[in-house]
Parts: C-alpha cells; structure tokens; sequence
C-alpha cells in the first residue's frame, strides 16, 4: 500500500474512488450538435485509463431551451443525450474511473441571440459585462419550468449510468438568484433574506432528489466569496456551505472564489500564466473546516506537490489537477511507475480556456494530441524502419520533432545556432510574468536527452553541417526573425519589439509601439519600455487591441499596462515615420478613411510578426528526394512521407514551425508532432 496521500482511496457516500485526483467540470468544447460523441468520449476515456478517480464531464451543461450555449456546451435537456453519456460513462468504468457532469442553466451568462432566440433569464435585469445580454426576470412560471427541467436533466444523467452530477452555481442563473447584485425579485425568490434567495436551489435540489434518489450523487460547485463590493462575501459564502451541508439534499461541496461576469473575474478565478498559484486553496481548506463536509476544488493547482499539500493537510478531500490533465492526461500513471519527473508540465498559457471562450475548441499550447486523442494519440509508436533524422533549430517546433522522432526510435541530432535551446520562447520568457514558458522547453530537453538525442550547440548549421551525418530526414526548425519593413517611408527608424525585449535598443522616453501582428511581444515591449519610465501608447489597425492575445491571458498585461499609464489607439495605421529635430513623427493613416494623424516621440517599435529564416532550407532543398514537398493527405492521416521528386535525391527534406509561416507555439509543436510521427 503506498502511503502517498494522493493514491489513498476516499469514501464519498456509497462510492470509492480509488484516489484522490480528479478533473473537475470544465467544457472542451467537444461536442457534436450538443452530443459528448467520439471525441469527447476519448478525451476522458484517455485520462480515466491513465488512473485518474473522478473525472468531471462538461463545464455545465445545459438543462434548458432558454441556456443556449456559448461554449459549445452538452444540451443535457435533450433525450438522445443519455445513449451518448451512457457511451462514456461505461468507458471510463472499464477503468475504474467514476464519472459525474456538471448541470446548468446559464442564466445571464449567454446571449439572447443564440439557438432558438430566445429571452436570456435570470433572477434580474443586470446584464453580465461579459455577453452583454439584458435578462428578463424570471417570472413565477419560468420558476417552475427552470426547476423541472434541472430536475429532467439530473434523471437523464442517473440513466446513462453516471455516478453524480454536480450543480454549477457561480456566475450563472443558481446564484444569480443567490446574489445581492443580480437577484432583484421579491420573496419568496428574492429580497434581503437569504433563506428566500436559496429557496430556488433549495428547490430546484429537492426536485433533483426526488427523480434520482438518494444514491446519485449530488453535488454543488459555487462561490463562497464574489468578492464584489455589496457581492456575496466570505460569511455568506460559509453560511451557505452551512446550509447546503444542513439540508440533506447535497453529497459533496466544491468550492471557488470570486466572479466570472467579466474577462479579469474569471481570471482571478482561474488563475493564468503568471499569476499565483493555487491562490484560493486555503479558502477551500476554511470552508472544509468549517463544515467538516467533503469539500473539492480547483484553481491552478498545476502540480503534484501542490496537490500533495492539499489532501496531507486536510484543506481537500479530492484535487481538481483540470488544465494540468490537459497537459498531460497521464499524471495519475506517471505518480504510480514514480516518474513525477517526467509528467508534462501545464505552463499556464491558457491556450485551453481561452479558445473556449472566443468559440473554438480546447486545445493545450504544451500538449496538440489533447482534444486530437482520435487523430493524434498521446503514445508515440514505434517504428519498424529507423532512420537518421537530422533537425536544424533547437526551438519548440525542432524539440517536439527531435522528441517524437527519438520516441519512435530514430537516431536524432540536433544542430543549434545558440548556446542554449527554446528559440522565440526564450525571447518571450525575458518577461518576469511569461517565465513559465521555459517548461515547455526543459520538459522537451529533458525527453530528449532520456532518449538519447544528440545536441550540437552554438552550431550555426549551413548545407554541409546538416548533412554531415548522411541523414534519411532533415527538418528545419530555424524560426524566423522580426519583419518591421511595413512604412511606406522611416522603416530604417524604427526597431522591432524583439530588440526592446533582447536590449538591443535601448528604451526611449516617448514610444509608440505600431502592434501589426496582435500578439505578446507588443505587450512584453510595452511593459519593459513602461516600467523603465517610458511614456507608451500602443497603436493598432484592428479595432480591438491585441486580438491574438485571448482574454484571459490579456488580463495580467493590461492590469500591469493599465497601472504603468500605457495607451492603447485600436483602428489607426503607422503610415510613416520621419526625422524631426532629435525625435521622430510618426504618421498615422486609417483604414477607414482618409483621416490622418500625427505622434511626436522619440522611438517606433514595430511588432509585425516574423518572416522565415529560411536560407537552408533552399539551399538544401535541389538534394532532397522530395524538393521538400509535404504529402498533406498522409501527414493528416499519420501515413508515412513518401513523395519521391528527385530520383538523385539522398534525404527528405521538411521545414516546420515559423521557417515556414508566422504562426503560434502551439501550431509550430502540432507541425513537428505530425511530421515526426509519419517518418
């Protein structure tokens, strides 16, 4: 028996779970016509298979019509969603993984002109800052219907075979009825009494427990403190748990803190890169106490020592690791072979989250098979044939490609420009707040090394250096480098924001930034120039500001941007640039018609993105067999590279990441994992 805290097994009711991680609710994004179908299935299957006790399905899915989804939510008011759940439930038992979702009317928190069009309802009229829609009041016999269909939903769940639900009830319809700020009816709905405030969960809770008896499991998920001013507060928020663990009707607590009605709410929530770690773990551990109930929870509680501490010290019964398993699914099974050292590190980026919110699927920055387990599987297979492969570039793209095509058991060698490995991330973590990037660079080198990689450092590889170990495969992974020739006139007086962040400029006094590209070094360069005293305004063609940066992860910046005085001037254009006296004017154009401005400063950054560094790659190119041509089709169905267009040719010949476009981190990993994988 292992004396870990974290593998001890916890009795819930009628139910053990054989450890004491868990996902906790949260909504990939996954789902087919409002179905959890095969890709939803196999993103939990993968991580209950891997050990996990408790895996949470759905980030609230929905019980009503009038709940349309925003986040592409499970429609749990529909009948054909029990054979779905049914499908992976019974998956996820096969490996001894229990499994709950979490049930919601969004209230507030959506749009009216989603789905069916149909009112958006809540316990008031204040709209949330973050969807923008004007709710009804909810009548008496909105009431009603709201609290038989939660109740319609929950028997859906107990058919499928589910072990619990559990009910959402921060920032959407249950506690806006909770809430002083958003419940603005009379008794016995509303009012100062919080006896009438409770009474809709309380009887939505009852209604529940009458469809499904008492051995499904029913839990909440709510704030215990919104930290707003004339908000729920701390006191509330444990005289509620109180009250929830008094009534009967619940099995379990699971606690956050805070507010989710605007983009820097959720953040504080949900902590990003940068921010504290597991900040409200110790307000979970009072609620704990204070009722002595079973009490869950999670926030950027991201790795297994933090974990540990929760359950050793008696502040949890089970710990959400959510985005951690989204790095990597196989925590539970790496703790249990003792390779702690080798699980994936969440970096915090956010990339899951925040696509969710800007309407796409979840995807990890760290990890491109999370969400993809159907078309790109977590293992890496074996290979029959190994081959030399030789990879130029020792960034993200070069280490994920050095890593995959090590695992499936080529001989790699990698060639470097600089002294140490990560590329544009290194650049990126100059930024105090940004430094957990580098993770996603030592996870990578230290895969590689256990696998026997080769590294040749401050090797800046030409034609004769990359083919001197006679490779099968050569992958450039050279990155690119800053473009700011975009002026129509001064593009010889400006500099990039790569120069700001490396020190190769100095910073002025009066900078404007011309951000063409939307993306993090505009921020970074802002706050180095800003804090070092600079006055800044960063200027901007689209009409909002750094839209490549999603909103939670913008938060941080802007509250550091904000305090340092920055600017931010969306819809303009940087036209040009002239000399004037010892500063510089800068000329301001629009896409929206002739009007032109004018800035007096005494420096221009320019954030335009990358071109490819991609000299050897061309110069390489007349020797390979393929002319470096990618067979799309094969690369997408994990077929091997096969294009043969120069029968003299003596290696393939790939480039991947920015040699080949401007694009993110996570599309230059995806590039080296589905290249490597096929050859």
């Amino acid at each position: 028996m292992s004396t870990d805290p974290l593998l001890q097994p916890y009795q819930l009711k009628h139910l053990t779970l054989k450890n004491r991680l868990m996902i906790t609710s949260h909504e990939p994004a996954y789902p087919e016509d409002g179905m959890p179908k095969a890709r939803y299935r196999a993103y939990h299957a993968e991580r209950a298979r891997a050990g996990v006790a408790l895996t949470m399905t759905a980030g609230s899915a929905s019980v009503s019509r009038d709940s349309p989804p925003v986040f592409n939510n499970i429609l749990a008011w529909k009948d054909e969603v029990v054979g779905w759940m049914r499908e992976l439930a019974d998956e996820c038992h096969e490996h001894g993984c229990a499994v709950m979702i979490q049930l919601t009317h969004l209230g507030r928190r959506t749009r009216w002109d989603k789905a069916d069009w149909l009112p958006v309802v809540s316990a008031g009229h204040e709209r949330e800052p973050a969807h923008r829609a004007f709710p009804k009041a909810a009548e008496d016999w909105d009431i009603a219907r709201l609290i038989e269909d939660y109740a319609a939903a929950a028997e859906r769940m107990a058919a499928a075979g589910l072990d619990g639900i559990e009910i959402q009830a921060y920032g959407h319809l249950m506690d806006q009825f909770w809430s002083p700020l958003t419940n603005a009816l009379a008794p016995p709905w509303g009012g100062p009494s919080l006896d009438d405030r409770l009474r809709f969960t309380m009887e939505t809770l009852r209604a529940i427990r009458r469809r499904v008896g008492e051995d499904f499991l029913v839990g909440v998920r709510y704030t215990g403190d919104e930290d707003l001013p004339g908000g729920l507060t701390k006191a509330d928020g444990l005289e509620i748990s109180r009250r929830l663990k008094d009534s009967g009707l619940v099995d379990f607590l699971n606690v956050v803190r805070g507010h989710i009605d605007t983009d820097a709410g959720l953040t504080d929530v949900i902590p990003v890169q940068g921010m504290a770690s597991a900040p409200h773990l110790d307000f979970a551990g009072e609620i704990r106490a204070a009722t002595q109930f079973p009490t869950f929870h999670a926030a950027k509680i991201q790795d297994v020592a933090t974990a540990r501490h929760a359950i050793a010290s008696g502040k949890l019964d089970m710990v959400g690791m959510t985005r951690a398993h989204v790095a990597d699914p196989h925590i539970v099974a790496k703790i249990l072979r003792g390779e702690e050292d080798r699980i994936r590190p969440c970096v915090g980026a956010n990339y899951c989250l925040d696509r969710i919110y800007q309407g796409g699927m979840a995807l990890c920055l760290h990890n491109p098979s999370t969400g993809r387990e159907l078309e790109q599987p977590h293992e890496i297979e074996r290979t029959d044939a190994p081959r030399r492969v030789t990879v130029i570039g020792a960034g993200p793209a070069g280490l994920e490609a050095a890593r995959v095509a090590s695992a499936r058991g080529h001989a790699v060698t990698v060639h470097e420009a600089a002294p140490r490995p990560g590329g544009q991330i290194r650049l990126t973590a100059l930024t105090e707040r940004r430094r957990e990037m580098l993770n996603l660079i030592q996870w990578r080198m230290d895969e590689c090394e256990r696998q026997g990689v080769a590294f040749r450092f401050n090797s800046f590889a030409d034609a004769e250096t990359a083919l001197a170990d006679a490779p099968d495969a050569v992958i450039v992974a050279t990155g690119g480098l800053p473009h700011v020739d975009v002026l129509g006139e001064g593009n010889d007086l400006v500099v990039s924001a790569w120069d700001i962040l490396s020190g190769d400029a100095a910073p002025g006094r009066n900078v404007l930034i011309y951000d063409d590209a939307g993306d993090y070094p505009a921020l970074q360069a802002a706050e180095k120039l800003a804090a070092a005293g600079a006055k800044v305004e960063i200027v901007g063609r689209d009409r909002a500001i750094v839209p490549e940066v999603m909103a939670m992860s913008l938060t941080p910046s802007l509250r550091l941007l904000q305090a340092l005085d920055v600017t931010f001037t969306p819809a303009w254009r940087l036209d040009a640039v002239r000399r004037d006296g010892n500063g510089l004017t800068a000329v301001l154009g629009s896409d929206y018609g002739p009007t032109r401005r004018e800035r007096q400063v005494d420096q221009v950054v320019v954030n335009h993105g990358t071109r490819p560094l991609d000299e050897l790659y061309f110069e390489l190119r007349p020797g390979s067999s393929n002319l470096g041509e990618v067979d799309y089709e094969a690369l997408i169905a994990r077929r091997p590279q096969t294009v043969a267009r120069n029968p003299e040719g003596a290696y393939q010949l790939f480039r991947i990441g920015d040699a080949v476009s401007a694009r993110n981190t996570h599309a230059a990993i995806y590039d080296a994992l589905r290249l490597a994988r096929t050859l």
